[in-house]
């Protein structure tokens, strides 16, 4: 029913104020009033297992590409809550697109480190077949797409994928991931929009931490935050600790509920903090002062997480030991595999592009293999693919 006004309202947004959903303090202890979700030990142990699992692969990783060992890398350092908590409450069928800074989802659902490293190296096991620069994952079988590079891609991507979800009635969702940058892009109202109108089962899932790379927050948007958006759109939406899993868990499983039952869209912001930079070729000293980092440290959603585990008996510190030791093992000696493996052979760059390879796709292979014959000291690799002897001096070069 249309309300009038018989004098001019102008209304800004000040008039809604979003509150923030959080279960535990950062001491690991519940707040007065808050009630635990029901989450089976099992189900918590293996929540926070992905997360630790998650950091100790980020300080490898990162450590590695230092090292020269890896051309790049992005750490989900701070964020491992957020993203493992929202992972968790979904049904294992349910389809993630992440954006770029999503391991834990994927280490969530079983993701081995030799799958991880496979990639991260673009070796002959590599899935996507070396095609995609590192930390660009993907998984048919664990539903995780795989992550394009160009911004907020996913998020109309998502709504279409949950459309058919909604056409096939299966009980499934989609959830896609994405930062409060992202959502300046235009593809995040596109799909809000359309997800809305269509009533799609699909969670907007928006990890604000606080940075677009070097762009804070409050020069990216006036208003706040991005969970009021979801009113322009009129969608279910709540605010909630991204440094809280707990709470994180149990708003994504309620929103996984309105999705999936009522066909409705649901808008998360989960409010964080990257406590890494926005990836190795970035230094957040130049934009951020330490004190700052220093303060959000003090929240660590792993800490908050493991302390909760302790307090309820479901993990001690000889467990922490232990399972950090095998951890940083188990990522070492995969990783040193990976990195001796072959890469993918030189065919497969043609033949699964289309069913046949065309004539014009066969002339530029044939023209490639070529040109490495002529020069096999400049593509060691590539030669070798093609059993050419190759002066191994030259493999520290690197290749075109």
């Amino acid at each position: 029913m249309t309300k009038y006004v018989h004098q001019p309202l102008f209304m800004t947004g000040d008039e809604f104020s979003m509150a923030t959903f959080s279960l535990l303090d950062p001491e690991g202890e519940l707040y007065e009033g808050a009630k635990e979700p029901d989450l089976p030990r099992d189900h918590a142990r293996r929540l926070y297992q992905a997360m630790l699992g998650t950091r100790i692969l980020d300080e490898r990783m990162m450590a590695a590409q230092r090292q020269g060992r890896l051309s790049f890398y992005m750490q989900s350092t701070g964020e491992e809550a957020a993203v493992v908590g929202a992972a968790a409450a979904l049904d294992d069928a349910d389809m993630i697109m992440a954006q770029y800074r999503e391991q834990g989802a994927l280490m969530y659902r079983g993701f081995t480190i030799d799958e991880f490293m496979n990639q991260l190296f673009g070796n002959e096991l590599d899935y996507g077949k070396g095609r995609q620069m590192p930390i660009h994952y993907g998984s048919r079988k664990l539903h995780y797409m795989t992550i394009s590079s160009p911004l907020a891609t996913q998020i109309p991507q998502a709504t279409g994928y949950a459309y058919g979800q909604k056409l096939a009635g299966d009980g499934h969702c989609t959830l896609t991931f994405f930062g409060e940058g992202a959502a300046s892009e235009g593809d995040f109202h596109a799909a809000l929009n359309m997800a809305s109108v269509h009533q799609v089962p699909v969670i907007f899932f928006c990890r604000n931490n606080g940075y677009a790379i070097s762009t804070p927050s409050n020069e990216q948007f006036a208003a706040d935050g991005i969970a009021p958006r979801a009113f322009g759109y009129h969608m279910h939406v709540i605010r909630v600790d991204g440094n809280d899993a707990l709470a994180v868990y149990e708003a994504t499983r309620q929103a996984r509920k309105i999705a999936v039952e009522q066909n409705q869209p649901v808008l998360i912001e989960a409010m964080s903090y990257r406590l890494a930079a926005h990836s190795s070729s970035d230094d957040p000293s130049g934009y951020r002062a330490k004190s700052e980092e220093e303060a959000w440290r003090l929240k660590d959603p792993i800490l908050r997480m493991q302390k909760w585990l302790t307090k309820k008996g479901w993990w001690s510190d000889e467990e922490e030991a232990s399972e950090q030791e095998t951890l940083r093992r188990e990522v070492l000696d995969t990783m040193k595999r990976a990195e001796k493996r072959s890469p993918p052979s030189l065919d497969s760059l043609i033949t699964d592009v289309y069913a046949d390879i065309t004539p014009e796709l066969q002339r530029q292979y044939d023209q490639l293999k070529r040109h490495i014959r002529r020069y096999p000291d400049a593509y060691p690799r590539g030669a070798r693919s093609l059993d050419l002897e190759v002066n191994t001096s030259t493999e520290s070069q690197g290749e075109a």
